[in-house]
C-alpha cells in the first residue's frame, strides 16, 4: 500500500510542485485507488499531472468534511474525470461558516447533491462504518470523550433554526488495513484526534499504528498537544504524519519522542506498508 499526498500546506522535497490551504492523499493498494480529499482548487490536478498519477482511474474519492480546502478540488476533477462514486459523512451538505469579526466567511464545498447527480456520480453517506474498498473503511461517527478535545466556537453550520455550533457530525476518517496495523487518514480531526483513533479501534477491533493527515493541533497549547501525543502512544500508535494543519509545535514535539516516528507528508511525498 502506497499513500502519496497529492497537496498540503507546504512543500517538503518537490519544489516543482504546488502547495496550498489544504489536504488530499492518494491510497493506493493491489491496482486499486481511493483519493481521500482533494485541496482547495485545480492545483491537486496539476500535481498529480506532475507525478504521473491518472486520476481517471480512481476507484472512489472520500471527503474528511465539508470545507472547502478538503473539498475545492473536487469539482474541478468531476469535471475533467470520470468519477464513479463519493463517499461522505452524514450531513455532508449543510452549509458552513466560520466568524471572525462579526463576519460570517463561508466555509463552501463547492458542490451540491445535484453537481453529483447530473454526473451520474454515486453518493454515499458513511453511517458507522462502511467497506469502500477490501481493507478499506470510512468511518464516521465518532463519540466525544475527552473534554480537551474541544472545537472551536467559530465553527458554525446553518439550520432552519440558524447558525449553531458545528458539531462536525460528516467528519469521516479512512482506516487501512496493513500489515503493520491499522493507518488512520484524517482531514483535520475536528472531533479530535484522541476521540477518532480510540473510536476507530474499538469498530474494528485492531490496534492502530499510524495517524497522516491533519490534526487541527495548530491552534493547541503546549499542554494539550503533550497530552493528545501521549494519548495516541499509549494506544499504540507508532507513525504521525501530522500535516496541513497540524501545527509547527505539534510535529516538533513529535520529533522529540523516541516512541513514535514522525514525518510530514508535502506534496509529492509517499509512505509505504506492507
Amino acid at each position: 500500500m502506497r499513500i502519496t499526498a497529492l497537496m498540503d500546506n507546504k512543500l517538503t522535497g518537490r519544489k516543482d510542485l504546488m502547495c496550498e490551504h489544504g489536504l488530499s492523499l492518494l491510497v493506493t493498494r493491489d491496482g486499486k485507488s481511493v483519493l481521500f480529499d482533494c485541496g482547495s482548487s485545480e492545483k491537486m490536478l496539476y500535481n498529480a499531472r506532475k507525478l504521473g498519477v491518472d486520476l481517471g482511474k480512481l476507484d472512489a474519492v472520500a471527503l474528511s468534511h465539508a470545507h472547502y480546502d478538503h473539498t475545492g478540488g473536487f469539482r474541478f476533477l468531476a469535471e475533467q474525470y470520470p468519477v464513479a462514486r463519493i463517499f461522505t459523512g452524514p450531513g455532508f451538505f449543510a452549509e458552513k461558516y466560520a466568524v471572525s469579526d462579526n463576519c460570517y466567511r463561508s466555509l463552501a464545498a463547492g458542490f451540491d447533491q445535484a453537481f453529483l447527480a447530473e454526473r451520474g456520480i454515486s453518493h454515499t453517506f458513511v453511517e458507522g462504518v462502511v467497506e469502500i474498498l477490501p481493507g478499506v473503511y470510512g468511518i464516521s461517527g465518532f463519540p466525544r470523550v475527552e473534554p480537551m478535545e474541544t472545537i472551536p466556537e467559530r465553527f458554525l453550520r446553518l439550520t432552519e433554526a440558524g447558525l449553531i455550533p458545528d458539531d462536525f457530525r460528516d467528519e469521516l476518517c479512512l482506516a487501512l488495513e496493513t500489515g503493520a496495523g491499522i493507518v488512520v487518514l484524517v482531514g483535520c480531526a475536528h472531533p479530535g484526534i484522541i476521540n477518532m483513533v480510540r473510536h476507530v479501534g474499538a469498530r474494528l477491533g485492531k490496534p492502530v499504528r499510524a495517524v497522516l493527515g491533519g490534526t487541527h493541533l495548530s491552534e493547541a497549547d503546549p499542554a494539550r498537544i503533550r497530552y493528545t501525543v501521549d494519548a495516541l502512544e499509549e494506544m499504540g500508535v507508532t507513525l504521525l504524519g501530522l500535516s496541513h494543519c497540524s501545527g509547527d509545535g505539534a510535529e516538533a514535539l513529535i520529533r522529540q519522542r523516541e516512541g513514535i516516528t514522525a514525518c510530514h507528508l508535502g506534496p509529492g511525498d509517499c509512505v509505504f506498508f506492507p
